[in-house]
This record gives C-alpha cells, sequence and structure tokens, in this order.
C-alpha cells in the first residue's frame, strides 16, 4: 500500500494545514472547503492528514466501519461473533458521475437474482463513516448530491428508503470538497453549510517553490527516507491533535467572548446563527490545540476569515475578498 506524502512535509498552505487539523480535533466542525488552482496539495493534504490519525478500531468485515460490539448495522445483525479490529482511518473519493444510490447505498441486484433476497449494498457513505470523504471539483457536483451530502455529514446518520427496503446507519465524516471557483460556485445555501472554507494558490515565492520540488522528488526517489525524515514531526502533531481531543471539552468559554463572535457577524450581516457557532467551535478546537485553557479574542480573530467568508453576501460597492472583508471587521471591532 502506497504511503501518503508527510502533511507536515507540506510546504506553506499553512490555512488550509489549520483548517484540516481542526476538523480533525473536531470533526462537528462541519467539514471543509478548499478553492484554488489545481496542484496545490488540496488532495495530498487530506490524504496525508488522514494517515496521520490513529487508526480506528472496527468491527472485523464491517462495511460501515462499528466501532463497538456488537455492531449497530445491517451487516453486524447478520454477521454476529466478529472482533474488533484495527484499521486506518477511511479516506473515500466521491466521483463526479456518481449515482444516488452509488453514494448512498441501494438493493443488492447480484443477490436478489441469484438468491432471490432483498439486501442492502452498501454505498460510499458508510465506507467514508468515521473518516473523510473527499470531492475533488465539488462546484461541478450535481446540487441534489451535494444536499445530501451536506444533509447526512450533519445528522451522523444515513436513511435509505426505497425500492422496499428500510436502512440506518451511521455516516459520521469529515466532509472536505475542493475546486476551481473559475469553473462555478457552489449556491451561497450550500456554501453556508461547510464549517470553513480557505483559499489556496500556487506559491510566488521561488524559494518556496523549489523546496516543493525537492520534497516531492525525494518522497519520489527514496520513499523510505523521506518518511523516516518526516516521522518524528508527524508523531508530533498526531500526538498534540490527540491532546486537543481530550481537552476540547474542558475549554472554558467567556460570555464576552460569546458576545465578539454575535458581534463579528452581525457586524458582516452573516445570515442565521450557524456563523457564529461554527466560529464558536472552531475557536475552541483552535484553543485546545495550543494548549489553552479558555477562549479568548486572539481565538476568534484568527480563525474567523475560515469560518466565515464563504458565509457573506457580495457587495457591488466592495471589491476586497471575502476574507479581507472579515480580516476588516475583526481589526474594526477588536482592534
Amino acid at each position: 500500500m502506497t504511503q501518503p506524502f508527510p502533511f507536515t512535509a507540506i510546504v506553506g498552505q499553512d490555512e488550509m494545514k489549520q483548517a484540516l487539523v481542526l476538523t480533525a480535533i473536531d470533526p462537528g466542525i462541519g467539514g471543509v472547503l478548499i478553492f484554488g488552482d489545481r496542484g496545490t496539495g488540496k488532495s495530498t493534504a487530506v490524504r496525508a492528514l488522514a494517515a496521520l490519525l490513529p487508526s480506528i478500531e472496527a468491527v472485523d468485515g464491517c462495511p460501515y466501519n462499528c466501532a463497538t460490539l456488537p455492531g449497530t448495522c445491517p451487516h453486524c445483525a447478520q454477521h454476529p461473533g466478529k472482533s474488533l479490529k484495527s484499521r486506518p482511518a477511511p479516506v473515500i473519493d466521491l466521483p463526479l458521475g456518481a449515482t444516488e444510490d452509488r453514494v448512498t447505498g441501494a438493493l443488492d441486484i447480484e443477490r436478489a437474482l441469484t438468491q432471490g433476497e432483498k439486501a442492502f449494498e452498501p454505498g460510499l457513505l458508510a465506507r467514508a463513516n468515521r473518516g473523510y470523504l473527499y470531492i475533488d471539483e465539488a462546484n461541478l457536483l450535481e446540487d441534489h448530491i451535494v444536499d445530501l451530502l451536506l444533509d447526512v455529514a450533519q445528522s451522523g446518520v444515513n436513511v435509505v428508503e426505497r425500492e422496499g427496503l428500510s436502512i440506518r446507519h451511521d455516516a459520521r465524516f469529515v466532509l472536505v470538497g475542493s475546486g476551481n471557483p473559475e469553473e462555478g460556485e457552489l449556491r451561497p445555501q450550500l456554501l453556508d453549510r461547510f464549517g470553513l472554507s480557505v483559499d489556496v494558490g500556487s506559491p510566488s515565492d521561488i524559494g518556496q517553490r523549489v523546496e516543493v520540488i525537492k520534497r516531492r522528488d525525494a518522497y519520489e526517489t527514496d520513499k523510505a527516507a523521506f518518511m523516516k525524515r518526516w516521522r518524528a514531526q508527524d508523531t508530533k502533531l498526531r500526538k498534540a491533535i490527540l491532546a486537543a481531543r481530550a481537552t476540547l471539552a474542558d475549554i472554558k468559554t467567556p460570555d464576552d467572548v460569546l458576545e465578539d463572535c454575535a458581534r463579528l457577524c452581525v457586524a458582516l450581516g452573516s445570515d442565521g446563527l450557524r456563523g457564529e457557532l461554527t466560529l464558536l467551535r472552531t475557536a475552541r478546537a483552535l484553543a485546545a490545540f495550543q494548549g489553552d485553557t479558555a477562549l479568548n479574542r486572539t481565538h476568534i480573530a484568527r480563525i474567523a476569515p475560515a469560518a466565515l467568508s464563504h458565509r457573506l453576501r457580495r457587495d457591488p460597492l466592495d471589491d476586497a475578498g471575502s476574507a479581507l472583508r472579515v480580516e476588516r471587521a475583526v481589526a474594526e471591532l477588536f482592534g
């Protein structure tokens, strides 16, 4: 099995890496949308982070990655007596041409024809449970598929009611979408459902570009030596993520920080309350990652562009990008 490129060896793209790490600490943030040029390390970063995280314990042979014995899925009900087995955190790619049946699961036609049984064939959502679901060119995906994915990602449960089947199974995953804005945009109501959004671009600094070439070449030329070189840094980051997960629930949230979240969202004209809630969860994950015990204004200011920039209405009188508008509002409100 090919080892993914080490996460800590990725050059630059700090906002993207921070967003992915924070969703690894708290998957409830709601996933990450990454917009930018091709070849900027989007898919590399997703696979690298999943490989960085500890393996999951799942029922042996279970296509739903059930975490307990006995499992709660349809497969475990039909195959009792299995044991838990370690497996890598799944990273599932969702192709653009995938049908709804392929995504959610459908009737197992082969068993229906050969055995006369009405059985369920799990889809991509089942395989992505407790891992990552990655959509390249998410802005080109059909709207009804995107709606379905976002609903399941938020509820954590996939419900299938068709062809006489009634199936419900866990589908808790971090949804990561990427795309090139020049090829089309997601609808605003869908953008709002992603927890974080970051823009990535090709580095303009010559030294940084040269370092990217060197590291990629070293990875492809002598993979074993390159992986060994970055193992310590990846291990350090893994421990920091696990430590942040353990302390996440203990982070204190003063009322004045909640007021800051609300004031910032009102100033930016963010619709609804999803912006404040995402801002709070992401800031809490950042505080835990940094080893802090309580939220403060610095945490809010640092993650505000990623949490709010994709929730803003377009202002025809303001040529500044969304992230710059958020940064400007942060500076005006917080100083």
